[in-house]
């Protein structure tokens, strides 16, 4: 297990390197190699990591990955953090997502109720080299067109448009203040205006639509499909197994009957979140009561790690406000980044967001809460669905992914420049297409390991040796 060496997270105030300097750490030329390790396992990092979490489950997590190449990388990213932490780094270290794969960009509603483009997953953020965020993403574009049905040739093009538009944007931020950097944004009207001038105006037709959808996407959207109406009027969580369980149901399979104590444990948690919040927000917050929750499968590379969601009314209006409460587990570069600093795993993750994103949801916070195990868990709080926008990336042709993949790059330079040494960074990257072409090379040679990968995943599953279920 081998850890990065390098600064910590770099501010004003920090001797820089030039960057000249840095390519003596890493040439540009060097990120462009990638050989396994002898005893590399990636099968086995997969079944490690599942020991942590929810046992019946996992075959979920399992059958979707099962998928495709594409949604195993989704779910591998235990795998590629082992892969990356050999392979060369400047030293200069950003607070990485972690986890940026290209599904895992996309839009969602700011606090000024503007849909911005951005980062929306942070389970795995730390601090750590930039160029770990870079290849993820890169490599995920190369799976994803692939699976489009695009050749080699034209992957290589998508992903070095890509890392032209990280350099080119990263380049810009450079030159900007700091105030500057921190209040840059795009916005997905934005996007699609850009998507026009490129392409024509037939080409933001469907993300004008995605748009739309993504504006109706909130808590009232998330009461009339989660839950149902009590023969006294008030609103539960449907039972959907097994992706959706009401508590009530869970605790009368554990045997727990004692709903006042249940309650009484539930008022206290909800106090400690309230607390990670601002004033302000507390006092949004105080002006709803809690009604229920049940556990909620989502994603592909969570699927096991404990998920709920809260149903919440005003006390006058009536008017719902659901909250996703999310398990944090360490990150996935700890081991080869170092622990973060905070103690809770949860505000590991909501800190991380709040550094990266242009703009967080309101009400981001974290408790650490003890299960019926007696195991301590740490968990992070989000609204749900709150203008979520995902684009339907298996529908893109190879202009529209490019374009995606061009966005995603700049939306990931935006994250670096706020949280790592904007400068320094772009005086490595240069003018020249040095390091493009290396991020090109090394994410073709990934994307034909993780096909390997898949493989012999799906071997394993089917030789009956994993437990998977698909198509849930």
């Amino acid at each position: 297990m081998k850890r990065v060496s390098g600064t910590s997270t770099l501010t004003q105030d920090s001797p820089r390197l030039t960057g000249k300097e840095l390519r003596k750490h890493a040439s540009r030329e060097s990120h462009a190699d990638w050989t396994p390790g002898p005893d590399r396992d990636p099968v086995r990092i997969l079944l490690d990591q599942g020991e942590k979490r929810v046992q019946d489950l996992l075959p979920i997590r399992y059958g979707r990955m099962s998928a495709s190449p594409f949604a195993f990388y989704r779910g591998g990213a235990a795998i590629m953090a082992a892969d990356l932490a050999p392979t060369p780094n400047t030293g200069v270290r950003v607070q990485a997502c972690g986890d940026a794969h290209i599904s895992n960009f996309g839009g969602y509603a700011a606090p000024d109720r503007r849909l911005v483009f951005d980062l929306n997953d942070f389970d795995e953020t730390l601090p750590a080299p930039w160029e770990w965020d870079v290849k993820r993403m890169a490599a995920s574009a190369v799976i994803a067109a692939r699976e489009n049905g695009a050749g080699k040739k034209a992957a290589r093009k998508i992903v070095l448009a890509g890392i032209a538009q990280y350099r080119d944007v990263m380049r810009r931020l450079a030159g900007l203040s700091y105030l500057d950097v921190w209040y840059a944004r795009l916005d997905v009207e934005e996007l699609a205006e850009i998507l026009e001038n490129a392409h024509g105006a037939d080409a933001g037709i469907n993300l004008r639509r995605d748009i739309a959808k993504a504006s109706r996407k909130d808590s009232r959207r998330a009461r009339r499909k989660l839950t149902e109406e009590t023969s006294a009027g008030e609103p539960r969580f449907a039972s959907r197994p097994p992706l959706l369980v009401p508590a009530s149901e869970l605790a009368a399979s554990l045997g727990v009957t004692d709903t006042d104590a249940i309650r009484e444990l539930l008022e206290g948690l909800l106090t400690q979140y309230a607390n990670t919040l601002p004033p302000d927000r507390q006092h949004l917050f105080g002006h709803y009561r809690f009604v229920d929750l049940a556990r909620k499968v989502v994603g592909v590379g969570s699927v096991g790690t404990r998920a709920w969601v809260l149903l919440f009314i005003s006390n006058r209006r009536k008017d719902p406000l659901v909250l996703q409460v999310k398990e944090a587990q360490a990150s996935v570069l700890a081991p080869y980044a170092g622990a973060s600093k905070f103690r809770l795993q949860g505000r590991r993750v909501v800190e991380g967001q709040r550094l990266t994103q242009a703009a967080s949801d309101l009400f981001l916070g974290w408790v650490r809460a003890q299960g019926p195990d007696g195991e301590v868990r740490d968990f992070y709080v989000r609204q749900l669905w709150d203008g979520k926008l995902s684009i339907d990336i298996d529908s893109l042709d190879e202009g529209g992914l490019s374009e995606y993949v061009r966005a995603c790059a700049g939306a990931l330079a935006l994250a670096h420049a706020r949280t790592g040494d904007r400068v320094a960074i772009a005086e490595y990257l240069g003018k020249n297409d040095s390091f493009d072409k290396a991020i090109a090379e090394f994410s073709l040679r990934y994307a034909k390991q993780n096909k390997q990968d898949f493989e012999a995943f799906t071997a394993e599953i089917e030789a009956g040796r994993i437990d998977a279920t698909p198509g849930i």
